[in-house]
């Protein structure tokens, strides 16, 4: 189990609570103190995985609750793919199969690293409600099996006034590409 010191969840607190009243618009039927109940009840790894979504610069904030379990969606919220996850490949099969070139991590082993899940397209689709995220960056996103063992992956931006979802080789990597996680708490 991964912990934090009680100066680490002060911080981590604060700085959560900070982000939530500063972006009322992603949570407006949500109020902080039931927020923050809950996370003073939860387990040290769900912690963990929000100081690591903050530690890579992903600006965790609650985006809404899970229809089915009731739990706040927490999701990166900054802008654009956090700069601590950029120049990824999707995963490890990805990462062996590069001969030279290769990145220092994969998105896959990364998140499973932090405790967080990678966005599928359905929760991509969910955060860009809240705002305009990946303007000028893109996000690789949990890529269905049947895709994946014919070597693509995916990856979403917001261009336009709108999210695409396109496809690329799952061994690619980019300087303005990362990834995003969310954790249920």
């Amino acid at each position: 189990m991964k912990t934090l010191t009680t100066d680490q969840k002060e911080k981590l607190f604060e700085g959560l609570e900070k982000r939530f009243r500063d972006n009322v618009q992603r949570h407006i039927d949500l109020k902080w103190d039931d927020v923050l109940k809950k996370l003073e009840s939860v387990s040290d790894n769900a912690l963990y995985a929000l100081h690591a979504m903050e530690n890579t610069q992903g600006e965790p904030d609650v985006i809404g609750t899970d229809d089915k379990t009731g739990e706040f969606i927490f999701c990166d919220c900054a802008a654009e793919s956090p700069v601590g996850r950029r120049s990824l490949c999707y995963d490890q099969d990805a990462l062996d199969s590069r001969k030279q070139n290769k990145p220092a991590d994969n998105a896959v082993e990364a998140a499973r690293k932090m405790g967080i899940e990678l966005l599928d397209e359905e929760a991509y689709h969910r955060l860009q409600t809240v705002g305009n995220f990946d303007t000028k960056t893109s996000s690789w996103l949990r890529t269905p099996h049947e895709l994946r063992k014919l070597g693509g992956a995916l990856f979403g931006d917001y261009r336009f006034g709108r999210v695409f979802i396109y496809h690329n080789g799952a061994e690619s990597y980019y300087s303005a590409r990362g990834f995003r996680g969310q954790v249920f708490i």
